[in-house]
């Protein structure tokens, strides 16, 4: 008896070996129609007013692949793009995008913080033009064939019903990636719409880590084509940490993570599926190469002009 479970353990671990190096002997690739290193985190916010058109158009001027943006709703219905549902921090206005009509929104402040580079502030020329808030429809109007990645940032049905009409309405599912660390948002936006590319959620990523360790991730199917994630060690180091808000025991969360999940066995595992991982958000040199040497596909920066310096000087990451 003891010979059959040790023959039938060896054979499950050299099967999950095989597939796990060649996973498309069973999984067929994911073809994307895109492939992005360099991605500009709220357009660029270290060096343009998050989430406007004047940050995403220059982002593109220096030659980004991809632009990650977030939504909310106003009360009129229109969805712009802001990362935060309320307005104290990015205007002084102490109420949320929901309790206002998208005319009536105030402007961006002239000087904005950055989340992911603390002590740092954005300080731009104060134009009146560069600080209104963007539609999600003239983002896509603009911008028709840049890949955009949408960070639905609450649990609100009709966001997510109205951001799938606008990706549908500009023919644009190929082009677009959304979902969010929750996994009711994230769920949600793949039963709206399954052919529009999807991010793994916080659980999803659990759920990765548990079946990469079981041997268990070489036989699963994936839904996700978009594997998105801090880079935990670069936060260790930093003395303002914003995932704290959301992580609890950040420290920990982050140890282990960076342990277990940064690895490049697993990130070339997922690419020969076709699924990219992007690192975010970072923004200084050590950060790129460290997530290029770990063989993610791209990074997420609020510095487009910095890693686009650095993608210029370092050809083996392009």
């Amino acid at each position: 008896m003891g010979l059959v479970v040790a023959a039938l353990f060896g054979g499950y671990v050299i099967a999950s070996l095989l597939v796990f190096k060649y996973p498309n002997l069973i999984h067929k690739r994911k073809k994307l129609k895109f492939r992005c290193r360099h991605i500009s985190h709220r357009g660029g916010a270290g060096e343009n007013y998050e989430n406007t058109m004047i940050a995403f158009k220059r982002a593109l001027q220096l030659g980004t692949d991809m632009l990650e943006l977030d939504c909310h709703l106003t009360k009129d219905e229109h969805v712009v793009v802001s990362h935060d549902h309320n307005l104290l921090r990015s205007t002084g206005s102490d109420c949320d995008i929901s309790q206002l009509n998208y005319k009536d929104l105030p402007l961006l402040k002239a000087e904005l913080p950055l989340d992911f580079d603390p002590g740092h502030h954005f300080i731009g020329s104060g134009k009146e033009e560069e600080r209104k808030f963007a539609l999600l429809k003239d983002v896509f109007e603009q911008f028709p064939n840049v890949p955009i990645n949408i960070d639905i940032k609450i649990d609100d049905d009709r966001l997510i019903h109205k951001v799938s009409e606008l990706i549908t309405q500009f023919n644009r599912e190929e082009y677009t990636v959304w979902g969010n660390s929750n996994d009711v948002v994230t769920k949600k936006c793949y039963a709206m719409n399954p052919r529009i590319n999807l991010l793994f959620s916080l659980k999803r990523v659990v759920q990765l880590i548990l079946l990469l360790y079981s041997g268990l991730l070489p036989f699963c199917p994936l839904k996700e084509t978009h594997l998105e994630i801090f880079l935990p060690s670069i936060y260790l180091r930093r003395k303002s940490n914003p995932t704290a808000a959301y992580l609890p025991m950040h420290t920990l969360v982050c140890r282990i993570m960076d342990c277990l999940l940064m690895k490049r066995s697993l990130f070339e595992h997922l690419h020969k599926r076709g699924i990219q991982t992007y690192l975010w958000v970072l923004n200084y040199e050590d950060e790129f190469q460290k997530a290029f040497e770990l063989g993610a596909t791209g990074v997420m920066t609020d510095y487009p002009s910095k890693l686009k310096k650095f993608l210029d000087e370092h050809p083996e990451y392009q």
